[in-house]
C-alpha cells in the first residue's frame, strides 16, 4: 500500500518519516521549487519561515511539554533541532538551514519514501495526508473547498526581519539573557525615553504593505506596528520589555532583543518584530533603534495569509475528514497553530493511521497530555468561534496550578498509552 503525503513541511515530513519507518511506502509530494509560496526562501523540507524558535524548552511550559511528549515517538523535528540548535537561553532555537537540510536528507535518503516534485491539485488514489500548510496553493484550496462544501477560514501571519550581526553597533548594544539566565544568548538594543518616543511615533505612522481579503491577524504573531496602536506603553510591556535586562546597573526605558538565527552567529532576528511595514519603511524606522543605525537586512519582515479549515466541523480526532476517512488534514491547515503543534499533528496522525492499517483499535492519546488536549480542542470546540490553537495548559483536562505536577501526569499518561497501544 502506498500512502500519499502532500506537502513536505513539518507536519508532512513527520507523517511521512514515521510511516516510512513503520514499513509503509510513502509518496511525498512537494511543489517547491517548481512553484514558490512567496514566504519560503529555500527548497528545503521543514523550512521555518516566520521564526527560528521552537519556543521554551522547559516542561513547565506548554510548548516545552509538547516537545517532550513528541520525543517519546522519535520526532524528526526534534531530532533535527538537536543537531542545529543555537544559543537562545530557555528557548529551543535552531539554525534554519541546518535544520531544513537535516530533515530533507533524512526524508530523501529513506528507502520507503519517494519524493515527487509536483503541485498537487487532485487527491491521489488511496490514502491522502494533506499537509500543504498555511500557504496552501490556490488549486488545492479550491479542491478542498469543493470537498468540504465551503470556503476556508483564514488569518494573516507575519515574520520578523533578520539582520547581519556585523552591522550591529556593539558600542551601544550589549549581550545578556533576561534575568541573568547564565548566558549571554541575546543581543540587546536599549532605548532611552526620548529615543523610544521618536521610534514609536514613526512606527505607528509607517507605511504598510497592502493586503487583500484581509480577515484577521493571529494574536501570537501580531505585527509590531498594529500592536503599537494599542497604546504607547504596549510595546514596553511586550516585545520591548526592559525588565530583567539591566546593564551596568541601569534599566533602559525599553529594549529590543536580537536572537541568534544560525550556528555561525552571523545572523540575528528581531524578537517579536513581525511586521507588515513596507521594506523601505522597515529600513528607515528600524534603523532608529539604538545599535541598529547601520544594520544590514538579510530578510525584511513580511506578512502572509494562513489558511485553515474549520476542524470541529470537518475533522475526526485521528485528523481524518468526517466526510472521507481516507483523507487526513494535518499541520496549520488543520487548525493547530505553531511549528511544534503542526509537527505534532502530522506525527500523531501517522501514529493513528499505522494502528488503523494494522487492524488495531485506535485509542486516542489521553486528554491529560498536551498532544491529546490540542487535538481534542480543535475537533470539539465551537464551530462558530473556532480559531487556531497553540499549546497551552488551559485546554488540558484536570487543570491544576502546579505545572510540574501537570507535566508529570502528562508524561506518565502518555508513556502508559504508548506501552499499551504501540
Amino acid at each position: 500500500m502506498i500512502i500519499n503525503v502532500i506537502g513536505a513541511g513539518l507536519a508532512g515530513s513527520e507523517a511521512a518519516y514515521y510511516l516510512a519507518k513503520k514499513g509503509y511506502k510513502v509518496n511525498l509530494y512537494e511543489q517547491r521549487p517548481l512553484k514558490t509560496t512567496g514566504a519560503h526562501t529555500s527548497d528545503l523540507f521543514g523550512e521555518l519561515v516566520c521564526s527560528n524558535s521552537l519556543k521554551n524548552k522547559s516542561i513547565t511550559n506548554a510548548c516545552g511539554l509538547l516537545k517532550e511528549e513528541m520525543r517519546m515517538f522519535d520526532s524528526l523535528m526534534l531530532e533535527a533541532a538537536l543537531i542545529s540548535e543555537v544559543p537562545a537561553g530557555n528557548a529551543l532555537s535552531v539554525d534554519r538551514t541546518l535544520f531544513g537540510e537535516y530533515i530533507t536528507n533524512k526524508i530523501k535518503n529513506h528507502p520507503n519514501i519517494k519524493v515527487i516534485y509536483e503541485e498537487v491539485d487532485e487527491l491521489k488514489e488511496g490514502i491522502n495526508i494533506i499537509a500543504t500548510g498555511p500557504l496552501t496553493s490556490e488549486n488545492m484550496a479550491k479542491r478542498l473547498a469543493n470537498i468540504l462544501g465551503e470556503d476556508f477560514l483564514f488569518f494573516y501571519d507575519a515574520a520578523a526581519p533578520i539582520i547581519e550581526k556585523d552591522s550591529i553597533n556593539m558600542d551601544i548594544a550589549y549581550k545578556k539573557s533576561r534575568y541573568d539566565q547564565g548566558d549571554d544568548s541575546y543581543i540587546n538594543c536599549p532605548f532611552n525615553k526620548e529615543q523610544y518616543e521618536a521610534f514609536y511615533h514613526e512606527l505607528i505612522n509607517g507605511e504598510r504593505a497592502k493586503l487583500h481579503e484581509f480577515d484577521k491577524v493571529f494574536e501570537a504573531c501580531m505585527p509590531i506596528e498594529i500592536m503599537a496602536l494599542r497604546g504607547e506603553k504596549t510595546l514596553r510591556f511586550g516585545p520591548l520589555k526592559p525588565k530583567g535586562l539591566e546593564y551596568n546597573g541601569v534599566r533602559p526605558y525599553a529594549v529590543l532583543q536580537l536572537r541568534q538565527d544560525n550556528v555561525s552567529g552571523s545572523l540575528y532576528n528581531m524578537v517579536g518584530f513581525q511586521t507588515n511595514l513596507t521594506y523601505k519603511e522597515q529600513k528607515r524606522i528600524f534603523r532608529m533603534i539604538p545599535g541598529l543605525e547601520n544594520c544590514e537586512f538579510v530578510r525584511y519582515g513580511l506578512m502572509h495569509r494562513n489558511t485553515y479549515i474549520c476542524a470541529p466541523k470537518h475533522l475526526n480526532k485521528d485528523y481524518s475528514l468526517k466526510s472521507d476517512n481516507n483523507v487526513f488534514v494535518v499541520g496549520q491547515l488543520s487548525g493547530v497553530e505553531g511549528y511544534v503543534e503542526s509537527a505534532m499533528s502530522g506525527l500523531l496522525c501517522a501514529i493513528y493511521l499505522d494502528l488503523k492499517l494494522k487492524g488495531k483499535e485506535v485509542n486516542y492519546v489521553p486528554l491529560e497530555t498536551m498532544m491529546g488536549a490540542i487535538t481534542n480542542y480543535i475537533c470539539n470546540c465551537s464551530v462558530k468561534n473556532f480559531a487556531p490553537m497553540n499549546a497551552n495548559f488551559g485546554i488540558m483536562m484536570n487543570l491544576i496550578k502546579d505545572r510540574e505536577e501537570m507535566a508529570r501526569r502528562s508524561l506518565e499518561a502518555l508513556s502508559k498509552w504508548k506501552e499499551e497501544n504501540l
